[in-house]
């Protein structure tokens, strides 16, 4: 098995999915661990002095004038992960859990939050154990780090609370001591400042938004194919897909976008069959595919570049500075996912306008003012309805992106006493965000069967990556016969399309 180095530094998204679903093996870099050492050497020597730091020994958020007794600092700690540890709302996924542990070890591998390299030590050693905690989604606000599911994520590591282990049949829950111990390993006792930085941090939204862009990453490609399909399956135009269209509004994504959509599109025999058509332009739905998928693509390379900052900085507060024999322990707001937040508002827009067009594309295949085939493809028009459904579904499935379109961002809510009065929601967006990118592959595969079934109906051969593409649905979707239920199949397809099938057939 591969191993990846933890070094606070040059985490990738890839690099940790692959730790979090045991495809790799994270290991601490031995520069990190004298980094994390130097910075809790300067945390041992403010407790030795009569300084009064806030998160070493005060309280916290409104209570931070409060100075806590030496005596009382491990309690302190404790109190902090218990008191925090009271999530609402179903489970994160055990690999969602396992790659919001990898974030947070790998931010405070960056050596700046005075923890021992012993805490991170064992984070990472229940991660290459399949070691998940029990986590409640619902309790973040974004701002002053993620700072309830990560109570619960360390309740596990002082032995309180439940695991999910895994294992060759899956995912079994146990409580976290017997989890530990099936592993060898040990609680740990928290000193000063160690809870405060494990759950002060941005790694459940940082841990959402990753796989939102991943699945969006798919996605788009996806989106592209199924307007290549469905552009063969009315026999559309390949015109709007020209190059100098677009080298003449050189947006990179929409240029990416055509690129894809013209190369699957070469060898159409159906283009060729329908050079003389009277058909001079298509609708929208078709011609400004380009225009609508590319601002989607150059949003995830933003994002991308925003997200893979983020996984690899320091998110808790306060951070340590140690420069020769001079310490400074500096308050800030590091934790505030302001930035994830707004993307995440940003691509479920995306995650709707994908759909939006790519519903319109459906209507158009099902109709035949456009397409020239039956009614809804069925194959005894009024007898059977065909794939009538398949766009009403696409409708409600538009319908619920619609509600998840609205921003998070905008729902502050201050707590604290007023000390934390502005927060960002990021880890209810990020979250909401993933749900959009699922509900969207849904759709997406929806057009898919429908663009492949009234291809298969064409006499002359679609574009040689088009007819990949059905090939692929066909592996998958059943050709139309006669009426009959296709939940099971269109689960199946969105679920291959998440999984990376469509993008394993070009490579």
């Amino acid at each position: 098995m591969r191993e990846v180095v933890i070094d606070g530094q040059s985490l990738t998204l890839e690099e940790a999915v692959a730790i979090s679903n045991g495809s790799a093996r994270a290991i601490l870099s031995e520069d990190a661990r004298v980094a994390m050492l130097i910075s809790r050497n300067a945390i041992e020597q403010i407790l030795l002095s009569d300084q009064v730091v806030y998160g070493i020994n005060t309280g916290f958020g409104a209570m931070s004038s409060v100075r806590i007794d030496g005596d009382d600092l491990e309690d302190l700690q404790t109190n902090l992960i218990r008191s925090h540890a009271c999530g609402v709302g179903d489970t994160m996924e055990p690999e969602q859990v396992l790659l919001m542990m990898v974030f947070r070890a790998n931010s405070l591998a960056k050596g700046v939050s005075g923890i021992r390299p012993e805490i991170v030590d064992l984070l990472l050693s229940m991660v290459n154990s399949g070691i998940a905690p029990v986590v409640p989604r619902i309790g973040s606000l974004g701002a002053s780090g993620d700072l309830a599911p990560l109570s619960h994520m360390s309740l596990a590591m002082i032995g309180e609370g439940d695991c999910m282990i895994r294992g060759e049949d899956g995912w079994s829950q146990t409580s976290s001591t017997d989890a530990l111990n099936q592993s060898n390993l040990s609680p740990v006792v928290l000193g000063a400042k160690e809870g405060l930085s494990l759950i002060n941090g941005t790694s459940q939204m940082c841990a959402y938004m990753t796989i939102t862009l991943l699945n969006m990453d798919k996605l788009t490609m996806a989106a592209d194919a199924s307007v290549a399909c469905s552009i063969e399956a009315i026999k559309g135009s390949h015109a709007p897909f020209d190059a100098r269209i677009h080298l003449n509004r050189p947006q990179r994504g929409q240029s990416i976008s055509a690129a894809r959509i013209s190369e699957m599109l070469k060898g159409s025999q159906i283009m060729l069959s329908h050079a003389d058509c009277d058909r001079v332009q298509d609708a929208y739905c078709f011609r400004c595919s380009p225009q609508v998928h590319g601002p989607v693509i150059d949003l995830l390379s933003e994002t991308r570049r925003m997200l893979e900052i983020e996984i690899n900085s320091a998110t808790d507060n306060p951070l340590v500075f140690v420069d020769g024999t001079t310490i400074e322990v500096v308050s800030g707001g590091n934790f505030h996912g302001q930035n994830i937040a707004m993307a995440s508002d940003s691509i479920a827009i995306a995650c709707h306008e994908l759909a939006s067009i790519s519903e319109r594309r459906i209507n158009q295949v099902l109709d035949p003012n456009w397409s020239g085939q039956s009614a809804f493809l069925a194959k005894t028009e009024g007898l059977e309805s065909g794939f009538m459904i398949i766009q009403y579904i696409a409708a409600a499935l538009l319908s619920e992106l619609h509600l998840l379109a609205n921003p998070a961002t905008t729902s502050n809510v201050p707590v604290s006493m007023g000390k934390e009065d502005h927060v960002s929601m990021g880890a209810t967006g990020a979250y909401r965000s993933l749900k959009a990118s699922e509900i969207l592959s849904q759709v997406i595969a929806n057009e898919l069967i429908c663009s492949a079934e009234a291809i298969d109906r064409i006499v002359e051969s679609p574009g040689d990556g088009v007819s990949s593409i059905v090939d692929w649905v066909r592996t998958n979707v059943k050709p139309f016969e006669a009426d009959r239920t296709m939940t099971s199949e269109c689960e199946t397809l969105c679920n291959e399309l998440l999984s990376g099938g469509l993008q394993r057939i070009f490579e």
